[in-house]
């Protein structure tokens, strides 16, 4: 395909070209995400006659799915879509049209740009602020003016009949602006294009590139943007099934789809690459029907029945759930068992509250997914993952100042549901949703109005912390929350205990009446935090049994730990990244780590790894010795024969696993029965010397003659 062919267009020509139905929004877009202040920053440079910015689009008689309503037909011809700049396209459309483009609807317009103001004497720009513009006639709507529904001599006469009098030069300054923004639309807009000769993946791949060092969007959003090219009604399906999702409670977005596929096709947390080309495609789309009419509704009702979840707002991380999920595809919905079910439910619960993803989200989820899915008991495993950074026991200190923000205060939610907690006021189960007013709320025990009146108030941020800590909450619906009045705690839990009994024990309440008074406030706080992680450790701990389960190190492990006695990684056996060309020297480097290993306790060696760990695999060994892992492993013990001898280099044993998806060469070395001494070339004398290499730390070491000889008694005795 030939270079793009670069045109201009005037702004209003756009617009018009979309009312007219000749230019579109492709399906794989991503929805209206500008903020406010960029469409004032866009309004501000066209105003002062800065560049526009770009478009590109793609003229083509076979366009993939569009955004909006309309339905292209073939008797049509060739349409444009746009590919990238439709952010700047779909802002001017909002503030010169004055309403929401074809291709959106209000549900996509995240934050709408409308209602955008200039001061016709400053040529500020402020979104309408009713205290600084009401009756204020040098305010007015960017929008009436680029309709042509207010001019300047409307403005000049508006404020002239105020009783301001304006000078010569200010009237000019309001012509000025006036004029400036009614030019916006005549501005001219450079367009680049895709020529129709483009196929789709092509032009996707142009998007995908444009994106990338543009507007940045996740890996997840350019996996669908490609995956549109091969199935273009990918996104519409998953946004109809989140729609659904989004009306019980479940609120998630297109990212958390594209990791549950990536998750169950591939058993990755990251690369989504994979999910790039159109060999998925049939089984990508046989796996999205399992996971649509089967296993997302499943472990949500799971979730919700089981694990008292109602909404996602109660998760800090959703991705939790990608386990999970994964993990149900594979085994099915009609092997599930009780057990693996508690199992799973046990695990999520540690994960909220240790907060498994608050960093480094994709690498512990590629962990956790492969875990998923290979593991004999994967979530004794990834338990006991969570257990190796943390306790799993909840301490009453982790109470301390803890806000409702806090993973725990959603445990303790789950927890009272679980047990039939009830609401103080109405009686109602908490774990019912009986409608709106009954939609379950925060409500302080100790009246954060007392409390602030004895001090506990934002002049002291512990103070305020301990006014606000999760232990001085209690869950009530809405409908209670809203006509409680501020009463003495005291007065208001007698009150609770009288109607409701078992109420205040349901929620982890002290029922010592003494801890009641507000002059015990803190003793109270004390008191609670100690029940509550006495109670939540027990259900935790009764959920299921779990046993301490390690499975095997994976290789990606292995590396992870980084270099030490027994294990050095080499970048190549041949190949320097370095100078980016062949040095045989490396070889020798190779054969001194090999000789170590075997003058010591022996150790593995793996080659396509950097000293930092990164994974580069042996393709630019393969390229230069012009052959695949066999040809790899002939070279070596040639190497190993020559310097070393064919009795040791018979022990030693060469694989090829892989890693991150690439391969690499494993040489595990056993401790030899004899010393080895290696016969390299001294480069200063030109000769041919014998040396004698230990490991020292994470590295070879040459030892001179009389230290060789020394720890040659001590080792080969």
């Amino acid at each position: 395909m030939s270079g793009k062919i670069k045109r201009v267009m005037r702004i209003n020509q756009i617009l018009d070209k979309i009312d007219e139905n000749q230019l579109f929004v492709p399906a794989f877009q991503r929805e209206y995400r500008w903020k406010k202040a960029n469409a004032k920053e866009l309004i501000s440079s066209l105003i002062r006659e800065y560049p526009t910015g770009t478009m590109l689009t793609w003229e083509t008689n076979n366009p993939p799915e569009l955004k909006g309503d309309w339905q292209y037909s073939k008797e049509q011809g060739s349409v444009k879509l746009i590919l990238d700049g439709q952010q700047r396209i779909t802002t001017l459309y909002l503030l010169i049209r004055g309403t929401i483009p074809p291709y959106y609807t209000d549900k996509d317009i995240t934050y709408d740009p409308r209602g955008l103001y200039i001061n016709v004497k400053t040529q500020e720009l402020q979104y309408y602020t009713k205290a600084v513009m009401k009756d204020n006639p040098l305010w007015v709507d960017i929008t009436k003016i680029l309709k042509k529904e207010v001019w300047d001599k409307d403005i000049i006469r508006e404020l002239e009949n105020s009783g301001k009098t304006l000078t010569r030069d200010e009237e000019y300054v309001i012509s000025e602006t006036i004029r400036a923004v009614s030019m916006i639309p005549d501005r001219d807009f450079p367009e680049q294009i895709i020529p129709p000769r483009a196929s789709l993946r092509e032009a996707i791949d142009i998007f995908y590139i444009v994106n990338a060092s543009g507007i940045k969007l996740t890996d997840a959003e350019l996996a669908l943007a490609q995956m549109s090219g091969y199935w273009p009604t990918a996104r519409e399906e998953f946004k109809e099934k989140l729609t659904e999702f989004e009306k019980d409670g479940f609120v998630f977005n297109l990212d958390f789809i594209m990791y549950c596929l990536l998750g169950v096709i591939h058993s990755k947390g990251t690369d989504m690459t994979r999910l790039h080309y159109e060999k998925n495609n049939k089984n990508i789309q046989a796996v999205w029907k399992t996971l649509r009419d089967d296993t997302l509704d499943l472990v949500f009702n799971l979730m919700r029945d089981k694990a008292f979840i109602v909404h996602t707002k109660e998760i800090n991380s959703v991705y939790a759930l990608i386990p999970i999920i994964v993990f149900v595809y594979h085994k099915g919905s009609k092997n599930l068992t009780e057990s693996d079910i508690k199992k799973f439910i046990k695990w999520f619960y540690y994960s909220q509250i240790r907060q498994r993803y608050i960093s480094q989200l994709q690498q512990k989820l590629e962990k956790d997914v492969t875990i998923a899915t290979k593991s004999k008991q994967p979530f004794d495993e990834l338990l006991s993952i969570i257990e190796q950074d943390r306790s799993l026991t909840i301490s009453p200190s982790e109470f301390i100042g803890a806000g409702s923000s806090n993973a725990l205060y959603s445990l303790m939610r789950w927890y009272f549901k679980s047990k039939g907690a009830v609401c103080f006021t109405t009686g109602v189960k908490i774990s019912q949703n009986m409608g709106k007013k009954y939609t379950l709320e925060s409500d302080h025990i100790f009246p954060y109005s007392l409390l602030k009146a004895m001090g506990y108030d934002m002049n002291s941020k512990y103070k305020y912390s301990l006014a606000q800590e999760i232990t001085n909450r209690a869950t009530l619906t809405q409908i209670a929350n809203r006509t409680k009045s501020a009463k003495q705690p005291q007065e208001y839990l007698k009150s609770v205990k009288e109607n409701f009994p078992s109420a205040l024990a349901l929620q982890s309440i002290p029922e010592d009446e003494n801890l009641w008074k507000l002059d015990n406030y803190e003793a109270f706080l004390v008191a609670r935090r100690e029940l509550l992680a006495s109670q939540l450790n027990e259900y935790l701990g009764k959920i299921t049994s779990t046993d301490f389960y390690v499975g095997e190190a994976t290789l990606e492990d292995i590396i992870a730990e980084g270099e030490s006695g027994e294990l050095e990684f080499k970048s190549s056996l041949r190949w320097s990244y370095k100078e980016e060309k062949s040095n045989k020297k490396l070889e020798v480097v190779i054969m001194k780590t090999i000789a170590a290993f075997s003058n010591g306790d022996g150790g593995t060696l793996l080659i396509g790894v950097q000293d930092d760990g990164e994974v580069l695999g042996l393709h630019k060994d393969y390229a230069e010795l012009k052959g695949d892992a066999d040809g790899f492993e002939l070279h070596i013990r040639n190497l190993m024969n020559k310097f070393i001898g064919t009795v040791t280099a018979s022990k030693i044993n060469i694989t090829f696993p892989t890693a991150n998806d690439v391969e690499l060469c494993r040489v595990d070395v056993l401790k030899s029965n004899e010393p080895i001494f290696l016969e390299v070339v001294d480069e200063d004398k030109s000769v041919k010397e014998e040396k004698f290499y230990v490991r020292s730390g994470n590295s070879s070491q040459e030892l001179t003659m009389s230290e060789a000889s020394e720890y040659i008694k001590k080792n080969f005795s």
